[in-house]
């Protein structure tokens, strides 16, 4: 069964009903993301803490995002990138790639993200590869964060070097995905969902899904990013799963979100995910607050980013301009390291070494 047809199953299913009638277990989804489990919190928190000591010990994976271009051809409501918003376009050469690879290089980092926006025609898969070949050369991981692609494609990059992919369905209601993705290649719902299938698939090692918290009712996306994640988790074993958590932050245009996801919220959605699945990596990245991610951090959380910039090039070529959204925490590599020891924790700055 495809995950399009576990999700159509859902399709008139009546959620509030189903969260306000959930039996108080803590792994019950539907309990994990209702009201009733709000006055639990301290409780699941201690569990999910020590599920995540038993399953991932105290050590967090560090990575950093490197924006390679900023071209898109999709009409996103909610994204800065949105074809017509008015920012500096731009796409690295080879040289600035091996310049940003270097500066990031020697913060110590060795997993890097790599994106770009969705223009086929400015960042095609052999511009890509070009990039993942110079990248190979300071990073043992590589994941990219970039258009849809088939499953041939994704196999051609995993033979160059990349391991891991980030790919965000960014809202599992069907019809609120058809009203923000107003136009463009990313308006295929169903080629959205299937893509991480295409990269398990093609081999590829470690997979990050998520929605982007804001487009709609944060507790079904959250139930849904859940039961996607268990999806692959049970259908491909070999693979490494982890969720993200992102909030909407503020970009250029006029777009806003439309539902408001607190602090509170977002807690609610760590612990639902931890308890439910106690094998899931939970990534926290600096679109929330420095005291947000530390006090966060015993949840569950596994990876955070450090050093981050939204810009084509912004680890050495600062650009305002381009930005895809503002981050809320801009601490560099070696502060988010002294935080992580200072909390007993173990900054990782290596932990997979891929073919050379």
């Amino acid at each position: 069964m495809s995950f399009y047809k576990i999700i159509e199953k859902y399709k008139g299913f009546d959620f509030d009903s189903a969260f306000s009638s959930a039996d108080e277990r803590k792994d019950n989804l539907f309990w994990l993301l209702s009201k009733k489990a709000e006055p639990h919190f301290e409780e699941l928190a201690q569990v999910a803490h020590e599920t995540s000591l038993k399953n991932f010990g105290k050590a967090i994976l560090l990575y950093t995002p490197m924006y390679l271009s900023n071209y898109c051809i999709n009409k996103c409501a909610y994204c800065g990138f949105n074809i017509t918003n008015n920012i500096k376009r731009k796409k690295l050469s080879l040289d600035e790639v091996e310049k940003e690879a270097k500066f990031i290089s020697a913060t110590g980092l060795r997993h890097i993200l790599i994106l770009t926006g969705d223009s086929r025609g400015e960042s095609p898969v052999s511009y890509i590869k070009d990039c993942v070949r110079i990248l190979k050369k300071y990073f043992s991981s590589i994941s990219i964060e970039i258009y849809s692609l088939e499953k041939s494609e994704y196999k051609e990059l995993i033979d160059a070097g990349v391991d891991g992919l980030t790919i965000y369905q960014e809202v599992y209601d069907e019809d609120v995905y058809d009203r923000v993705h107003i136009a463009g290649p990313k308006k295929d719902y169903k080629f959205r969902l299937d893509a991480v299938e295409r990269a398990c698939q093609s081999g590829i090692r470690t997979v990050n899904i998520g929605a982007l918290l804001g487009l709609t009712d944060w507790r079904k996306e959250a139930f849904f990013t859940a039961l996607h994640a268990k999806y692959i988790q049970d259908k491909y074993p070999d693979v490494e799963v982890s969720i993200s958590i992102p909030r909407m932050r503020p970009h250029v245009g006029e777009f806003k979100q439309i539902e408001v996801v607190t602090d509170e919220n977002l807690v609610q959605i760590v612990l639902a995910i931890r308890n439910f699945l106690p094998r899931v990596g939970i990534t926290l990245s600096t679109r929330e607050n420095s005291d947000l991610r530390d006090n966060m951090l015993p949840l569950g959380i596994t990876k955070m980013s450090a050093g981050s910039t939204t810009a084509v090039g912004g680890h050495t070529i600062p650009e305002e301009e381009s930005l895809q959204f503002n981050i809320s925490d801009d601490r560099d590599v070696e502060e988010i390291r002294a935080m992580l020891r200072s909390k007993g924790y173990q900054p990782v700055f290596k932990d997979w070494v891929g073919e050379i």
